[in-house]
């Protein structure tokens, strides 16, 4: 399985250097190694120094978007297409300088506040046989990045780049999914992407079908579009026969039970306020929905509740593969590193849903006490780090490795030192 992974983007790679770069590379994202970076990785992969990693990342020539399209490819084949959803949303890599692409102060959900961070926009596969991300983009700050050319410049940020809101980089990794053959009828997203006009209007351009989550302030038109108000008020207007129980999936306890509620809204047909509210807590949330052709409420809670597979990847990606490992400021090392983790995945993900046990649509056998949990990411990388681990590495190789770091670490401190010493007052 992972030589056809290989075989599929060995052509991507013109020299045979960087093909068995990219190679190890992939090797070190599934072992068991603790911190993903040039460094542990080019250890795992035998090689006395990280040159050759780092230089695959920034120097080599490759283009990782044309990895990203075999990703995207190997993704559909292996998931299929029964129920595809396509979703978007975002992650945040915090960061301790200013130099790194696109970061600067900025709130991201993966702390819960504002951090000097990177964002990246990704779009995710979900089908019913599995999950994965399948795109990505690096989101550029408007007025500290996009119109600093000198900043972009040394950051290797190409001119041809734009500024591009969050959303409007959605649409194009959703518009490129749609166009490489990906035959997903519904797209999902929270907020951040639900509240942009522009998103939804090219989605039902498109003929694809969207439940996105807007805010409670969000204003939607009832009575055949005569009346504008605000969502919560909608929702404070129904009558108790309006709700519906569903579960919007599994989690990790079981199927998540909620009580939904539909409205049509607008003038058009097959456009809906849908309305989740939380058993326990009443807490109530709102997405906006539209489909080119009449769907019932149980399909508009199953998309609504895939939504919630994005943070499964987001979290395996960077538990299991080093999604966040990297030590890369550069713009092209970026987008190398995060396409050969997101391919990493991908193959994971692939081998989790052969091994899973075929069964009906729409059931949800439980297994008999004696039979152990279907194969999880996780416990496949475990397995996978035995089978394709080099052979043991000597003493020598280690002790040669430890005196390097720990030079590079001393010319890293004096480099420091000597900038503070230079930067204090003289008196």
């Amino acid at each position: 399985m992972f030589g056809q992974v290989m075989d599929r983007i060995a052509g991507r790679f013109g020299r045979v250097e960087p093909r068995a770069a990219a190679r190890a590379y992939l090797l070190g994202l599934l072992s068991r190694v603790e911190r993903k970076n040039c460094w542990q990785l080019a250890e795992q992969a035998g090689h006395t120094r990280p040159g050759p990693m780092q230089r695959l990342l920034r120097y080599a020539r490759w283009d990782a978007d044309a990895v990203r399209d075999d990703l995207r490819a190997y993704a559909a084949e292996h998931l299929g297409t029964d129920g595809a959803v396509l979703v978007v949303d975002e992650t945040g890599f915090v960061k301790k300088g200013t130099a790194s692409a696109g970061v600067q102060r900025q709130y991201t959900g993966t702390a819960g506040r504002i951090e000097n961070a990177q964002v990246g926009v990704f779009l995710a596969l979900a089908t019913s046989r599995g999950r994965a991300l399948i795109d990505r983009r690096l989101y550029l700050p408007e007025h500290s990045w996009s119109d600093d050319p000198e900043r972009r410049d040394a950051a290797g940020i190409p001119e041809t780049v734009p500024f591009a809101t969050k959303p409007r980089l959605a649409t194009e990794m959703i518009n490129a999914a749609l166009d490489a053959g990906i035959t997903a009828s519904w797209v999902t997203g929270d907020e951040a992407y639900g509240q942009d006009p522009k998103l939804r209007a090219a989605l039902e351009t498109r003929g694809t079908g969207y439940v996105l989550a807007v805010a409670c302030s969000t204003r939607v038109r009832i009575n055949h579009g005569r009346t504008l108000v605000r969502a919560d008020t909608v929702a404070g207007r129904l009558p108790a026969t309006a709700w519906q129980r569903h579960s919007a999936g599994n989690g990790a306890k079981g199927p998540r039970y909620y009580d939904w509620a539909w409205v049509h809204i607008g003038t058009g047909r097959h456009r809906h306020l849908l309305i989740r509210r939380n058993r326990s807590t009443g807490e109530l949330a709102f997405c906006l929905c539209w489909s080119p052709t009449e769907v019932p409420l149980s399909e508009l809670v199953r998309v609504a509740g895939a939504r919630w597979c994005v943070e499964e990847c987001f979290q395996a990606a960077k538990g299991q593969v080093g999604l966040d490992h990297y030590q890369v400021r550069h713009w092209t090392s970026w987008h190398r590193h995060v396409t050969l983790t997101m391919l990493a995945l991908a193959f994971l993900t692939a081998l989790a849903a052969d091994a899973a046990p075929q069964r009906p649509a729409g059931t949800h056998q439980l297994a008999r006490n004696s039979d152990p949990v279907t194969l999880t990411v996780p416990e496949i990388r475990h397995l996978l780090a035995s089978v394709l681990s080099p052979p043991a590495v000597t003493a020598a190789r280690l002790l040669s490795w430890s005196i390097w770091r720990r030079r590079h670490q001393a010319t890293a401190r004096r480099s420091h030192y000597r900038r503070r010493t230079v930067s204090e007052p003289t008196g």
